[in-house]
């Protein structure tokens, strides 16, 4: 199999960047709110990241309309929704059904991150083994990472437990289960095996041309390193030259094919693109091998701290135009706006309406709401 680490040159009509931008936007439910239920949302996008804990609420705020995140709650406690490691080993938030489905694809990514960094503490410890004692401690009762690097500590003494605990995270589809997640509460990270939490064995057979296509539907027209990066699995050129008869190729203003969907949107490279507040694990930021879809050259220049806390950006025209933090104490809720650039009085007018909706959306009880632009 190919290493599908390069690009062919693309044969087809050649994509803008712009028309990059509306076609990924619009797959992205960023174009516009849609009147679909979280569910519904949830499954077109193939989850969202959410390695916090609720971040990933405003994700579905900007793409819903009147999103009420009481739904997507409703979604983990009534288990028609998990958060657990997928895609690029990282938690996502993803359908019953999907977790089901993808988990098994993904596990080569899981276990290869894991290995690199927990590998040594685990050494000569029969993984079978490691994998049904931590299978049968986290279904007695969910437990923390620590809880359990305690617990199977008691059966291998003397080893890295947080090792222990890793590298059962890695063999096992483990979920985190409520109150973590929930909108409006809090709770520790507890784990269980997504099949008791679910009542269901994982699939063996979903297929993965099956993700790619998924793929693109929510993120395409995309490289094969796009799907690569998307999903952390490699070697995937030759998953999309099977596919290549039920599909379109592009080019994209660097030569490199992109492949796509016959019947995806791919919208006026003119079409209004209204301000966005992301979330900061927003996957429309984390999903491309080449980011310059969405990524300008002034957010490359604000030279964000890789170690620092990730930024919260802001969408004007359908690229990346600033940074937004938010807070609330004592009564008071202020979103405070900082641009990369001067901006017309027109795209702030909206920005700053957007960013009032997003205020009251995160803190419906302040008595006061306050949105401004830092200097």
């Amino acid at each position: 199999m190919e290493n599908g680490n390069d690009i062919r040159p693309g044969t087809g009509p050649v994509l803008s960047r712009r028309a990059i931008n509306r076609a990924t936007l619009e797959r992205q439910l960023l174009l516009r709110r849609h009147d679909m239920t979280a569910h519904e949302a949830i499954e077109h996008l193939v989850g969202l990241q959410a390695q916090t804990p609720h971040t990933w609420y405003v994700g579905l705020w900007g793409r819903l309309a009147g999103f009420d995140p009481r739904e997507a709650a409703d979604l983990l406690t009534s288990r028609g929704a998990v958060r657990m490691a997928l895609m690029r080993s990282t938690i996502h938030l993803v359908t019953a059904q999907d977790a089901l489905a993808l988990r098994a694809l993904i596990q080569p990514v899981i276990e290869r991150g894991t290995r690199s960094v927990f590998g040594k503490g685990v050494a000569g410890i029969d993984p079978d083994e490691l994998a049904r004692a931590g299978r049968a401690a986290v279904e007695e009762r969910p437990l923390t990472f620590s809880e359990l690097g305690r617990v199977l500590g008691e059966r291998w003494p003397g080893r890295d437990q947080a090792s222990l605990a890793q590298t059962t995270r890695a063999a096992l589809p483990l979920v985190q289960v409520p109150p973590r997640g929930v909108w409006g509460a809090s709770g520790l990270a507890r784990h269980t095996t997504a099949e008791a939490w679910l009542g269901r064995p994982l699939r063996a057979d979903y297929p993965v041309e099956e993700m790619v296509l998924r793929y693109l539907a929510a993120f395409g027209p995309a490289t094969v390193r796009d799907v690569q990066t998307w999903s952390g699995l490699t070697r995937l050129t030759e998953i999309l030259e099977r596919l290549r008869p039920r599909l379109l190729s592009f080019r994209d203003e660097d030569g490199a094919e992109l492949f796509d969907l016959p019947d995806a949107p791919r919208p006026d490279p003119g079409t209004p693109a209204p301000p966005r507040l992301l979330y900061d694990f927003d996957n429309l930021l984390l999903s491309h091998a080449d980011r310059s879809r969405v990524v300008t050259d002034a957010y490359r220049r604000q030279d964000f701290d890789d170690h620092g806390p990730v930024p919260r950006l802001i969408l004007l025209d359908g690229f990346t135009a600033g940074t937004w933090t938010f807070a609330a104490e004592r009564g008071k809720a202020t979103l405070v706006i900082r641009l990369f650039a001067k901006t017309s009085g027109e795209d702030a007018d909206a920005l700053a309406a957007e960013g009032a909706a997003l205020a009251e959306f995160l803190a419906p009880e302040a008595e006061v709401r306050d949105v401004r632009f830092a200097s």
